[in-house]
């Protein structure tokens, strides 16, 4: 029996978990919950699941809900603090981060700390603290089991084979609803277009993200410390069908992929029963219908989200924070469509031109540039 403990539990991800929960309750127990003020879905969550221990970030919320499931053996937490705790719960076995932004830097170091395995949805804690994240985990003995599709796609094709003997990492990519369109075109984009992504069903955030390719350009910088690998040596190809969900070439040009059908649940769940793989219910493969599959280079020039993630990469320290902290600031601006579609870039490239990079940063170093790019960006629109 493993104990979960899950950050983000009513976001897409954390409820694909506890469906996974649901379908293996003889293997899987959650003692822990988290959200950001989601109190109906979460006290649902409480009652069939029976965690020993919640936290709602909002004080307010977290309340309410006091009050709520009052009928019940849980301890309520709120805040950073309530999120740390929970994260260190001494029950916990496995931790998932499914929470989105920097958020889930502190209370993923404090898994750590307390030697959780980490089962990370959350890239922004790669994106900007991977230095201190890789080299913690490394100290506490404890393993990062990457649930984004197309890093769990690269670490199960490095199972079982020497990773000094990699030439490189192909992460895939679907181009989003926008593939094909030139930056005149991006400009008559709307929220309702940037939100249809072909293939997958995610929440607002990431589905933007995806349609600007900057999620993968965030996914380049988290795979960099996942995989101990120079930027050089991490390509993207776009390959429309979400079939192919990364790839690894090998010193003698041997290329190991891992390929299904979109379905998250799957990377879930590898993290969930790793090193084991467990019965999955849900559409398998059919290469008769599927008939071919298509790559294309990316067009960095049209989606320069991309070059952009690699030159702060590249420039490190501070700067992948920048990047990072731009993208969420601009993302939110557009889905309260306060700001244009193409925006959203320039004003991650302003935030970057106006920084000056702290080398080797420290936690605090990590959340004072957010809120200094979030300072600067506000001025800009304001």
């Amino acid at each position: 029996m493993k104990d979960i403990i899950i950050l983000g539990s009513t976001g897409s991800i954390g409820c694909q978990a506890l469906d996974i929960v649901r379908e293996y309750k003889d293997d899987l127990r959650v003692v822990g919950l988290a959200v950001l003020k989601n109190i109906d879905l979460l006290e649902k969550q409480i009652r069939e699941f029976k965690p020993l221990v919640v936290c709602v970030y909002d004080e307010e919320k977290a309340l309410k809900l006091k009050d709520k499931v009052k009928d019940l053996d849980v301890e309520v937490l709120t805040g950073m603090d309530g999120l740390i705790k929970l994260s260190s719960y001494e029950k916990g076995d496995i931790l998932l981060t499914a929470i989105v932004g920097m958020i889930g830097i502190r209370p993923t170091i404090a898994g750590i700390e307390s030697g959780k395995d980490i089962a990370l949805a959350n890239k922004e804690t790669l994106v900007c603290a991977g230095h201190i994240i890789m080299n913690l985990a490394k100290e506490k003995g404890v393993s990062i089991l990457p649930v984004d599709s197309e890093h769990s796609a690269i670490f199960q094709s490095l199972r079982g084979n020497d990773k000094s003997q990699v030439n490189k990492i192909i992460l895939t990519a679907s181009g989003g609803p926008f593939r094909g369109y030139t930056k005149e075109m991006l400009k008559d984009v709307k929220l309702a277009d940037a939100l249809k992504h072909p293939n997958w069903s995610m929440g607002k955030k990431i589905t933007v993200d995806s349609s600007t390719m900057v999620n993968k350009g965030l996914e380049v910088i988290e795979a960099r410390w996942l995989f101990d690998t120079d930027f050089d040596n991490i390509e993207v190809v776009i390959q429309p069908q979400s079939v192919i969900h990364s790839m690894v070439e090998y010193d003698d040009g041997a290329v190991i992929a891992q390929l299904g059908t979109p379905d998250m649940k799957l990377p879930i769940q590898y993290a969930f029963f790793y090193p084991d793989r467990k019965f999955l219910k849900g559409d398998r493969l059919n290469f008769y219908e599927l008939k071919s599959i298509d790559f294309y280079k990316p067009d960095m020039e049209v989606f320069s989200g991309i070059k952009l993630a690699y030159k702060a990469g590249k420039t490190g320290g501070t700067m992948p924070t920048v990047f990072n902290a731009a993208n969420e600031f601009a993302v939110a601006e557009f889905i309260d469509e306060k700001i244009k579609y193409t925006d959203i870039v320039e004003m991650i490239e302003y935030a970057m031109d106006n920084h000056k990079v702290i080398d080797n940063p420290t936690v605090d170093d990590i959340l004072e540039t957010e809120k200094a790019v979030y300072e600067l960006l506000t001025r800009k629109v304001r």
